[in-house]
């Protein structure tokens, strides 16, 4: 029987996705609305993040004007309730979201376009560093690493690492290792394993009814991967991972609820 050995576990503060999208590989996260936010924030979020282009295997490119045009209204409105975060990695729209009421960027490319970078240090805001292999529409074509979590934490810590000798407190950024975006199965795993060698920064996961889940257990269709989903987010919580970026709020809520008073 395991035994409880004393440790304070910590509550990963909860990021609801809202998708102003009609191509998101979870199909009951498309179109998003201020009124799905709101609930968000009733049922426990503490970040709402947004996006305005599908970053699924295979997606395609869509315009600036288009996802921008996808994105504003949602921005001004939840802001004025949310903490949000504009999920893109297109400075322009960034910039667009940022002055519209986002506090974060949450950036899948991984800081790689310079512009992005200067946005960054310019706006002074919270910034998620994302790991992502190559291109959305090619990244899942046989993902290879020497060393996978080498390769991707020391890319993550360099940006990071960059932005605080410009300027940026180190307190306001997170780092999220991709999961799924040009990593396979294993990849995956051991990088979840393994997150905790990306502190003293922040660390969010982003993990939520992906195909890892539906591998592990089983399950093709996105909508019944939401017990696997909680189960990383089970060890999110005993890791101490600082945010969990998720589709279902009030179950991720309930589910720290009930380990927090378990545990602490």
């Amino acid at each position: 029987m395991a035994v409880y050995d004393g440790r304070r576990f910590s509550r990963p503060q909860i990021m609801g996705v809202i998708n102003a999208t009609p191509d998101s590989f979870h199909a009951d996260s498309r179109h998003g609305s201020v009124e799905r936010a709101r609930k968000m924030i009733e049922n426990g979020a503490n970040w709402i993040d947004i996006g305005g282009e599908s970053t699924r295997p295979g997606a395609e490119i869509i315009s600036i004007e288009e996802e921008t045009k996808r994105i504003l209204s949602l921005v001004k409105e939840i802001s004025e309730f949310a903490n949000v975060s504009i999920d893109t990695r297109n400075y322009e729209v960034a910039r667009t979201a940022i002055e519209n009421g986002a506090i974060m960027v949450n950036d899948v490319s991984g800081l790689r376009d310079q512009n992005m970078f200067d946005l960054i240090i310019e706006k002074q805001c919270n910034v998620c560093i994302m790991h992502m292999l190559g291109e959305p529409g090619t990244m899942q074509n046989n993902p290879n690493y020497g060393d996978v979590c080498e390769e991707v934490f020391d890319y993550l810590l360099e940006k990071a690492n960059l932005l605080v000798e410009n300027g940026l407190p180190a307190g306001k950024i997170y780092l999220d290792p991709g999961i799924g975006f040009g990593k396979n199965l294993e990849h995956n795993i051991e990088l979840l394993k393994q997150s905790l060698r990306l502190r003293p920064f922040k660390i969010l996961w982003g993990v939520s009814r992906k195909s890892m889940i539906g591998k592990i257990c089983d399950q093709p269709e996105t909508q019944n991967r939401l017990a696997g989903t909680l189960g990383v987010a089970a060890i999110a919580f005993e890791q101490g991972i600082d945010i969990i970026r998720v589709h279902d709020v009030r179950e991720h809520f309930d589910l720290f609820s009930v380990m927090n008073r378990l545990v602490n």
